[in-house]
């Protein structure tokens, strides 16, 4: 219920179910990011695009008055936008960064709104790193270790460098979606209670190299 409530309005009679179940995604997202550099070549910050499937949408929608039937505004949408971003801070807002091997703290959110469009909420916010910081080899993955939450990313641009330089390449890397040996480990997992960290096996990595 914990999940539950830090994501605002899913019903767990129709979420949840046996202990096992909770092996598999209920939340379906399809994300895209952007690394932000600095003119230094400093790396500042991540900023998300995450549109929820059309099930969470709607949960999300249930009860929200607005002007226009239908129609739902930025205004309308931010107290909404502000709730879901304060709920990612306890899950380390499902971004993990490494400098060169050594992990990056990011701050709280900033610039955040949520829009609507064709049935579905997409939350956008930027994630600023506590510490600018420079890295010949920067790793981000993008995962819900319980993977409650099922990150997919967009097939087109799916992950953009913004203001790197032009030396930097990037290599994005998709998890190897569900084997059938991952869902047993999985259901096994939480079965024993020990799932903490299975979602890392469909994490998103973004490596990015610079000279």
């Amino acid at each position: 219920m914990r999940r539950l409530t830090a994501w605002l309005v899913l019903a767990a009679a129709v979420v949840l179910g046996a202990a096992a179940a909770q092996a598999h995604p209920h939340v379906w997202i399809t994300a895209k990011s952007e690394l932000i550099y600095a003119p230094d070549g400093t790396i500042t910050g991540v900023r998300h695009a995450w549109t929820f499937d059309d099930m969470f949408s709607t949960y999300a929608l249930q009860g929200l008055e607005t002007k226009t039937k239908g129609v739902y505004t930025r205004e309308e949408l931010a107290p909404l936008a502000q709730t879901n971003v304060e709920s990612l801070k306890e899950y380390a807002y499902f971004t993990f960064a490494k400098a060169d091997g050594k992990k990056q703290k990011f701050t709280e959110p900033v610039d955040y709104f949520l829009e609507y469009r064709d049935t579905a909420l997409t939350l956008h916010f930027t994630l600023p790193v506590k510490t600018p910081f420079k890295a010949r080899q920067l790793s981000l993955e993008v995962f819900d270790p319980t993977y409650f939450i099922d990150f997919q990313y967009a097939d087109k641009d799916p992950v953009k460098l913004v203001g790197a330089a032009a030396e930097c390449k990037m290599q994005f890397e998709r998890p190897n979606d569900g084997s059938a040996a991952a869902q047993k480990l999985g259901e096994q997992n939480f079965l024993d209670g020990g799932a903490g960290n299975f979602g890392m096996m469909f994490a998103n990595k973004i490596l990015v190299d610079c000279p």
